[in-house]
């Protein structure tokens, strides 16, 4: 016997009660996309309690409770969480999160208010912990709610306590005080969920079993079509046969659905994916009579070809229309869908030209570049998108109306300034998307009116001033740099930004070689970009500031900008920028001010006036490039005693006796770019399947070249012991061509290291581990990252076990320690094989 009714996140946490997470549960697995998901919800819920009132709610599923057999204290409820457990832990951790942010942004009350209401239990000893989850999870889930130095770990759970710290310091909008305020409120009295409850004595295990035995589910557009046929009792066969039965045959079931949320979204912006069945049923109610419902049906196929054009540019007739939408299509966002449909729909209508609707794709192309030149390409850009459609419908001249809406306070459409700027400082190689970023380079490519066709298929996206420098680039740098500067901070300033970067075919040849080299190889190449940089004597600073500069003005000719309107002053983007990334820094984890800077796009000397005069998240953790506190670094809170050497060390770094911290412990820009979300894909490096045979032999070229004959050897013997086991081998695409010991060549299938032969490392992948069972569960991680720290020379950082730390490739050449690295990959390998073995007899 069960009872279920609906409830809130504040009936379900006030009052005196402990929710425990039973052993049979597993751990806290949720990662970065479903922790985007709940927030983008969220976000959008707040937004529209505000519009449409406090009545509004976004229903999160259910939670299915049932009595403790564990005898609490008297006056506390205990309760097992038998299903919602990953939910609960998210939501309450995001509790904490708001807690501390409004704590310290606002009152220093918001701690206790929020604590005793949702969070602790405060006056029952033993029981102090609303939610008590998994023995495994206990220590980092307490250290959060408790906030003590090790909050924030590297696990899962600190992991969800640093995103929620980072999205609020991008969401706090200094010009609204009442902001974080409202979310605070959408969270705990917005949220609707179905509170199951079983009696004493069910067996919750049987409860647990049959809630996750898994079937077909009926998608949204199934249960609309259901829906639409039940409206028709007469009329159904002839309006299935002359519309329903052709939109079928032209969009799948997803893009079905699809089309059914981007027809809501027209009239409603802040339509769910997840209610489009709801919301248009709740609509089609209104509508009297089969004729109208026929009508509809109609209608729907109308849109239905138009998606299917906007999905496939191929089938649109017009010259430049097509070309238009296949460069939109190619850019690979999704959350254009929506204008565009509303553009097409109109052209149909006959309200708009075919010049019309290519204008204003050119407005909607120029935004997208704009704000991945200036390192903004994804801020808030599904919600400006979708809130586009309602702006703009009601105006005639599309075009202006697309460029004014977009052109407002907060919507990041880059002004020319703004372009001149971020060319110079800007890590353009992290920013958006691998494809975003090669298109963008090839777009201007084409702005040449070169008469050889650009061939994206054999291009790569080269630095010229190379990631891994020999000494003759720095020699050839260092005459450029001015007195007192640091040639270190001035290379990391310049290699990702645009002025260093071009197309080449030649990355992999090309990689660290002198620029003598390299101007003759691009000096072949039939690409303006290359020959530009051929006609340079020398490439350092004023060669890529200069084609930097020269950049700006062609970006600036090929994409219009914003309308001047008047843009109200907020905080620059940068420092925004940098408060996501210092909030992303683990206990245990250090950095420097040079890394930071690479990664949010200024120098070192401004971001350190930043940090001593404004508060920032984890600012103590911020060191110089010898891993030093900084001469300069003062508690902005007056109140604080302890030294900051005495806080990470309390967080687990350790210093040497010259206070140095160890450089094991460091998280430099790649990782910190990959920890705030602003890493691009291709430096997240996953197996290729193409040519494999070809780019394992030059693997072997690479590593032979740049090896000693003895460490030759030993990765050899690591490469027959791991094919020994069964494993298999698979290569990376980038210069450094790679070798990955895969446990199979199939899909999700998990493996432990990456050889790289040039740079000389040896890669752990805790990051891709983390999303391939079973080393998802991160006690199967942490068991393996144990194993190989008692490996003499290897020390693989607590604080990394999101990332992907290495060790160098020259250990392979010990034969004591290439035969515990084997013991401990056949460990890994059993693991993996057992995981698959009980797969196969489910």
């Amino acid at each position: 016997m069960v009872h279920a009714e609906e409830t809130s996140l504040q009936r379900l946490l006030e009052g005196t009660k402990q929710y425990q997470v039973p052993l049979y549960q597993r751990t806290f697995s949720w990662g970065t996309a479903q922790l985007r998901r709940l927030w983008e919800d969220l976000v959008q819920l707040a937004e529209e309690r505000g519009v449409r009132g406090r009545d509004t709610t976004h229903f999160i599923g259910s939670m299915v409770l049932a009595p403790s057999p564990d005898l609490g204290p008297a006056g506390v409820l205990d309760f097992l969480v038998v299903d919602g457990q990953q939910r609960l832990t998210a939501l309450t951790l995001l509790l904490a999160a708001i807690r501390d942010h409004r704590s310290e942004t606002e009152d220093p009350s918001h701690h206790e208010r929020i604590n005793e209401k949702y969070l602790i239990n405060k006056w029952e000893k033993g029981r102090p912990l609303k939610l008590l989850p998994t023995q495994a999870d206990r220590g980092s889930y307490r250290a959060c709610i408790d906030r003590t130095s090790q909050a924030g770990d590297a696990g899962p759970i600190g992991a969800a306590y640093r995103f929620f710290r980072s999205r609020l310091v991008d969401f706090d909008d200094p010009d609204d005080e009442l902001d974080v305020e409202r979310l605070e409120e959408a969270v705990i009295r917005g949220l609707s969920l179905v509170s199951v409850t079983a009696q004493a004595g069910d067996n919750v295990h049987r409860i647990f079993e049959s809630l996750n035995n898994t079937g077909l589910r009926l998608t949204q557009g199934d249960l609309i079509r259901n829906y639409l046929f039940m409206r028709l009792p007469t009329l159904g066969e002839q309006v299935y046969e002359s519309h329903w039965l052709p939109l079928e045959r032209i969009l799948d079931s997803n893009q079905l659905e699809l089309l059914f949320w981007l027809d809501l979204v027209q009239r409603d912006d802040g339509a769910k994916q997840s209610d489009t069945y709801a919301l248009q049923s709740a609509r089609l109610d209104r509508l009297e009579g089969e004729e109208a419902i026929a009508a509809e049906v109609e209608r729907f196929g109308r849109l239905g070809n138009l998606l299917q054009v906007i999905l496939d540019p191929a089938r649109e007739g017009h010259a430049e229309v097509r070309r238009r939408l296949t460069r939109l299509n190619e850019w690979g966002t999704t959350t254009a869908y929506p204008v565009l449909l509303h553009l097409m729909e109109r052209r149909q209508r006959g309200e708009l030209t075919d010049n019309d609707l290519v204008e204003a794709m050119g407005v909607l192309e120029s935004y997208l570049v704009r704000r991945l030149v200036v390192g903004k390409a994804t801020a808030n850009l599904n919600r400006i998108l979708l809130r586009a459609v309602i702006e703009i419908r009601d105006r005639a001249d599309v075009t202006d109306a697309l460029r004014d809406y977009l052109s407002g306070r907060r919507k990041y459409f880059a002004t020319d300034a703004e372009i001149r700027e971020a060319v110079r400082t800007v890590s353009f190689y992290w920013s958006g998307r691998a494809s975003q970023r090669k298109l963008v380079l090839m777009w201007l490519e084409e702005s040449f009116d070169s008469k050889e066709p650009v061939s994206p298929e054999q291009l790569t996206v080269e630095h010229v001033l190379p990631q891994t420098p020999t000494d003759e680039w720095y020699e050839a740098l260092d005459a450029d740099v001015k007195n007192g500067e640091d040639l270190g901070l001035v290379y990391q300033g310049l290699v990702h930004t645009i002025g260093n970067l071009t197309l080449s075919g030649y990355n992999s040849e090309l990689s660290n070689s002198s620029f003598e080299v390299k101007r003759e190889q691009l000096a072949t190449s039939g690409l303006r970009l290359n020959q530009e940089i051929a006609r340079q004597e020398k490439w350092s600073r004023p060669q890529i500031l200069a084609r930097a500069d020269r950049l700006a003005e062609r970006i600036i000719g090929n994409w219009p900008g914003p309308s001047e309107v008047e843009q109200a002053e907020s905080t620059p983007s940068v420092w925004l920028r940098l408060a996501r990334v210092l909030a992303m820094v683990p206990a245990g984890a250090w950095t420097t001010y040079g890394d930071v800077a690479t990664v949010i796009g200024t120098h070192p000397v401004p971001l350190g006036n930043r940090l001593a005069n404004h508060p920032a998240p984890n600012a103590h953790r911020v060191l110089t490039s010898s891993g030093e506190i900084s001469p300069g670094f003062r508690w902005l809170d007056s109140n604080r005693l302890e030294t900051p050497r005495e806080v990470l060390e309390a967080e687990g770094v350790r210093f040497d006796a010259e206070g140095h911290a160890d450089p094991l412990q460091r998280l430099n820009a790649e990782e910190l770019a990959e920890l705030a979300g602003f890493a691009p894909d291709d430096l997240v490096p996953e197996p290729s399947s193409a040519s494999r045979e070809e780019l394992e032999a030059r693997f072997w070229t690479l590593l032979e070249a740049n090896q000693p004959v003895g460490v030759v050897e030993g990765v050899k013997a690591v490469v027959q012991a791991w094919c020994g086991l069964g494993g298999e081998l698979d290569s990376g695409r980038g210069a450094d061509t790679s070798c990955f010991l895969v446990t199979s060549l199939t899909e999700k299938s998990p493996w432990p290291l990456v050889l790289y032969p040039v740079a000389g490392n040896v890669e752990v992948v805790f990051q891709h581990m983390a999303r391939r069972p079973p080393f998802d569960d991160i006690e199967l991680r942490q068991e393996f990252r144990r194993r190989l720290n008692t490996i003499p020379g290897i020390d693989l950082p607590a604080a990394k076990i999101a990332l992907r730390p290495s060790f160098p490739i020259t250990h392979l050449a010990d034969e004591p320690v290439r035969k515990q690295l084997e013991e401990h990959l056949a460990w890994f390998f059993q693991k993996a094989m057992a995981y698959r073995s009980q797969l196969e007899q489910d």
